[in-house]
């Protein structure tokens, strides 16, 4: 059986800690953005569906850089959150994190809104015509029956956040203990001569950690579905 070394551990054990603050910060955004965009009209709402879904299609080099110019030292919201809370964001995990959400912000989003637009909406209005708020109808039906598509959204951005490299590296650099995740480790250790063995290991580990959250979703979504539907 062959162990991890303690650079291996370390780095898987960062890349844990970032995926499990990137679904955190994702989830409750995810889940606003999801629903204004699958029930709202709103002037604006096709440029608010591009923003969510940028980071898909630009490269995260250039997401990095703008969140580097946002939250660096000098940066609006890096000044503010420093002067404020004396939080650093930049080089360090809790930028790493927010990278990572950011990343995989438009695969939440999207799960979250698709599973909205499925709901038959004659439940909401069946439940708004017996005197049930706006809130009330979101929490007891829309919220409840989005389920599983909330759960494929947070296993998505959790598996996501595992590969994230980008706009992670452009962001908080690559730093050992601090902002060194599985994909950074990986980069580092192919870029060192006779490590291609560690390299090959954070392969397999970083492709089992991805496939066990995928298999995890769709288990616990057909679960949820089968419940929904009884």
């Amino acid at each position: 059986m062959i162990t991890p070394t303690p650079f291996e551990v370390e780095a898987i054990l960062l890349s844990l800690r970032v995926a499990v603050w990137c679904v955190v910060l994702c989830l409750p955004f995810g889940i606003l953005a999801g629903w204004s965009l699958a029930r709202r009209d709103f002037p604006g709402k096709q440029l608010l569906n591009g923003v969510v879904h940028l980071p898909l299609v630009v490269p995260p080099v250039a997401v990095g850089y703008l969140l580097l110019l946002l939250f660096g030292a000098r940066g609006p919201l890096g000044k503010f959150f420093h002067d404020v809370f004396g939080l650093t964001i930049a080089f360090t995990w809790k930028g790493a994190a927010i990278a990572s959400a950011v990343m995989a912000f438009p695969l939440m989003v999207r799960a979250v809104r698709l599973s909205i637009e499925a709901i038959d909406r004659g439940l909401e209005a069946a439940a708004r015509t017996l005197g049930a708020s706006p809130l009330r109808v979101f929490l007891t039906i829309t919220l409840p029956l989005t389920s599983p598509g909330i759960l494929t959204g947070t296993i998505l951005a959790f598996a996501r956040s595992l590969g994230e490299f980008g706009a992670t590296i452009t962001f908080v650099s690559n730093i050992p203990g601090e902002t060194q995740t599985l994909p950074l480790a990986l980069y580092t250790l192919s870029q060192t001569p006779d490590r291609e063995a560690g390299a090959l290991r954070l392969v397999v580990i970083s492709i089992l950690l991805a496939m066990a959250a995928l298999i995890a979703s769709e288990l616990i979504a057909r679960r949820l579905s089968r419940r929904l539907g009884a």
